[in-house]
């Protein structure tokens, strides 16, 4: 796996910051005073390549910044006196510094190269991991077309706990998108259970809120293997969603999850089932059992189901990411054109650093 893996490739600045760290030198030894020749500076350099380049790159470097040092000591002092500068203690002090310095950079490259390839290998394996985890919904099931849209607030895992997925069955197709509380492996362990626990049950339970129970128990087994999070302590927010295979109407079953958007000619709404049941592992402390609501869907009617990660994305100033708004705008675009619109966005809104996983399904009839 690790011949398919590439490191990451460093900002184009960084491959042009020691041009410009020697320009900046070359500019300002001439208007310096004789007594703080600024070619000292130039041991730095080899550190500077090494952010970029590799151990060649900055035994070059290295090379090169002692030749101009012992360049710029000859040619700061009168022309009778260029040996004597040019071999004066403070200059040789420099030079060795610099083949010094050198030496680390070319170390620290080296070990800069096989971590990017370590990480790379990482992230590399984490994507197989998510593709197994979320494996890729069919783009058709019947007359539904589907689209999905994953963004990890880890870059270095690309790998959390949100899911969905879409299962046809005798009932039409049943859609989850879900929520594991918690972070790292024991949420994609949680994660993993409860997607292969719904594709099992999607198939013989008659009914959302059945479908909805089973997950429940489901869940509570699972917390009680994995330690720690049973009792409540954990827990997963999930909407469940039943479209016909002729169409019509949506039915959905909404546990702790936040609803899922209806995007029609003219309007964007959300489909708000009232108050929702508890999300799955609270069942025990739920008055009454879950909910379903039914909702007209037509050909060509968009949903949007989503995770809180979108909406709890914020700005620099703190401001919640304004997903109603931004559906409004978007309302005329094909499925797949409004999720890429939405990653784009998100990722700017953000400055490139979401706070929460993100996984969104949309579900358009033809």
């Amino acid at each position: 796996m690790a011949g398919h893996a590439h490191p990451a490739r460093a900002a184009v600045w960084m491959y042009w910051l020691p041009y410009l760290y020697v320009t900046a030198v070359l500019l300002l030894e001439p208007v310096t005073p004789v007594e703080w020749p600024l070619s000292f500076v130039l041991m730095a350099l080899p550190l500077v390549t090494a952010f970029a380049y590799g151990p060649v790159g900055v035994a070059v470097a290295t090379v090169a910044a002692i030749l101009l040092e012992m360049s710029l000591a000859g040619t700061r002092c009168c022309a009778n006196r260029t040996v004597e500068f040019l071999w004066v203690r403070h200059y040789v002090a420099a030079y060795i510094c610099t083949a010094l310095v050198g030496t680390l950079g070319a170390i620290l490259a080296a070990h800069r190269i096989r971590r990017d390839r370590a990480l790379a290998d990482v992230r590399y394996v984490a994507e197989i991991a998510q593709r197994v985890l979320l494996r890729q919904v069919p783009h058709r099931i019947g007359n539904l077309l589907l689209d999905s849209l994953y963004l990890s607030a880890a870059a270095e895992a690309r790998i959390g706990g949100d899911l969905y997925e879409a299962v046809p069955t005798p009932y039409g197709v049943r859609l989850v998108v879900g929520d594991v509380r918690g972070k790292g492996l024991v949420a994609v362990e949680s994660a993993a259970g409860f997607l292969e626990a719904f594709r099992e049950a999607a198939l013989d339970e008659p009914d959302l809120p059945t479908l909805a129970d089973r997950l429940e128990k489901s869940v509570n087994r699972r917390g009680a293997q994995l330690g720690g999070i049973e009792n409540g302590e954990g827990f997963v927010t999930a909407v469940f969603a039943e479209i016909p295979a002729e169409g019509g109407f949506v039915r959905i079953v909404n546990c702790g999850h936040p609803p899922p958007f209806q995007i029609r000619p003219g309007e964007v709404r959300e489909l708000d089932q009232g108050e929702p049941s508890l999300p799955l592992n609270l069942g025990m402390f739920a008055e009454r059992p879950c909910q379903v609501a039914e909702h007209p869907f037509e050909a060509g009617d968009l949903l949007l189901f989503y995770t809180d990660g979108i909406t709890e994305t914020r700005d620099g100033a703190g401001r919640f990411y304004p997903l109603a708004e931004r559906l409004r705008s978007w309302r005329a675009v094909p499925p797949q054109t409004l999720l890429d619109h939405l990653h784009d966005d998100l990722l700017a809104y953000s400055r490139n650093r979401p706070q929460d996983d993100i996984a969104a399904l949309t579900a358009r009839l033809r």
